[in-house]
């Protein structure tokens, strides 16, 4: 691994911790200040060779390598990603394993970070936040079985590794058919929220995150001459029409209550100022936090494309490509990450995070297994807020520490009787 890191630059995420009665949460908190520079190194390494969905060996291989470095034996996903079992595959009152994710896959943009680690990689870099997810896990995995060396992991845990968070409709739809969930009884997750400060962490119980599809529409028509509409179909006007009816269409046919919203995002037809195109398409996104208004949408979305061009004389073929549901953070299993973030982060470092229109694969484990996913901060306190899938994000790298403490002590939570 490159020498990317002087340890001293990176401080403790709590320097004033009080010593805790509780000999697990005292051995888990003293393992995480032990492992605290190596794992910013490693996200800093992982930040610096970043790879795209469904590409990540070199990541597979760095989190693999550590992990048998500890005397565990990962799974190797096909194609890439793993998993890794730690302690009993079931605890003392009959459950399954407490899952914790992680997403190994950078985007499609240009580091723009300014810091030593930076991408090496043209044109790809970790803007979301997944090179600390990723760290986070590993983190918490590592702490995780020297309790389990201890015989102290009264359940067993197993990390899942996936691929290809950022391609729809989600690398967890991989992980799931290879067996990757099968045993877990609960799963947990982090991802980065740099409108947060670091040491905090935001939940919710319910939908946090939205339903996020693919939707295309193939115009056709007859063409023409921009003089002589009334001759042909005008398709401009057409795909006009559906810019701008069928998102108030849908919030009149779906519940209002469940947050839908269709944007297009490509509007292209035409290349002459004085001439009717023959064909033209648009694409966009259509988001819901309502699973049941998810499920209906599609054919409300069709049905109002179809309604819209019809007095037009144009032929519209309608594509909707399914990408992931909300993540629906379940009432228990959100209790137990806010009981770990006051064991751990203390009084108070908990908030309640707001609903995002944001897609996350998260989703589609929750529909098999009860779990949560909380928004772990990034922000330095008093710094600036940055967003995330912008080249320029910048974390606060003490929030690797919070993660994995976070992710460990909510498996051994869930884990107890």
């Amino acid at each position: 691994m490159p020498a990317l890191l002087d340890p001293a630059d990176v401080p403790a995420l709590l320097p004033h911790r009080e010593p805790s009665a509780d000999g697990t949460l005292a051995r888990l908190t003293g393992t995480l200040d032990e492992l605290r520079a190596e794992l910013v190194a490693f996200r800093r390494d992982l930040h610096a060779h970043p790879e795209l969905g469904r590409t990540e060996q070199r990541t597979t291989a760095a989190v693999a390598d550590r992990l048998r470095a500890a005397g565990l034996t990962p799974a190797l996903l096909p194609g890439s990603g793993l998993t890794c079992d730690i302690g009993p595959s079931r605890g003392p009152d009959g459950r399954g394993r407490i899952g914790l994710r992680a997403d190994l896959d950078a985007l499609p943009v240009v580091d723009a970070c300014g810091l030593p680690w930076h991408s090496t990689a043209r044109g790809v870099a970790h803007a979301c936040g997944h090179d600390v997810h990723t760290a986070a896990v590993l983190g918490a995995g590592l702490a995780l079985a020297r309790l389990a060396e201890a015989g102290e992991l009264a359940t067993g845990v197993r990390l899942v590794f996936q691929p290809a968070e950022e391609i729809q409709p989600g690398g967890s739809l991989d992980v799931m058919a290879a067996g990757g969930l099968d045993g877990v009884s609960s799963l947990f997750a982090v991802h980065c929220d740099p409108k947060v400060d670091v040491g905090r962490v935001g939940t919710r119980i319910g939908p946090i995150t939205s339903a996020s599809d693919e939707v295309q529409v193939v115009f056709t028509g007859g063409g023409g001459h921009t003089s002589r509409p009334h001759l042909t179909g005008d398709l401009v006007y057409a795909m006009g029409q559906v810019i701008t009816q069928v998102p108030a269409i849908l919030g009149r046919r779906l519940d209002p209550r469940s947050g839908v919203n269709l944007t297009w995002g490509v509007a292209q037809a035409g290349s002459a100022h004085n001439a009717i195109p023959t064909t033209g398409h648009l694409r966009g996104t259509l988001r819901c936090l309502d699973v049941r208004a998810w499920e209906a949408a599609s054919q409300v979305f069709h049905d109002a494309v179809t309604q819209v061009v019809a007095p037009f004389d144009v032929e519209a073929e309608v594509r909707h490509q399914r990408g992931t549901p909300p993540v629906d953070n379940d009432a228990t299993a959100t209790t137990v990450l806010e009981r770990a973030a006051y064991d751990v982060l203390g009084e108070g470092s908990v908030e309640l995070t707001e609903q995002s229109l944001g897609g996350e694969d998260f989703a589609w484990y929750l529909t098999k297994v009860p779990g949560a996913m909380a928004r772990l901060g990034t922000r330095t306190p008093g710094g600036r807020t940055y967003d995330i899938h912008q080249g320029d994000l910048v974390v606060d790298e003490r929030a690797v520490e919070a993660g994995a403490l976070l992710l460990a002590r909510a498996a051994v939570l869930a884990g107890r009787p």
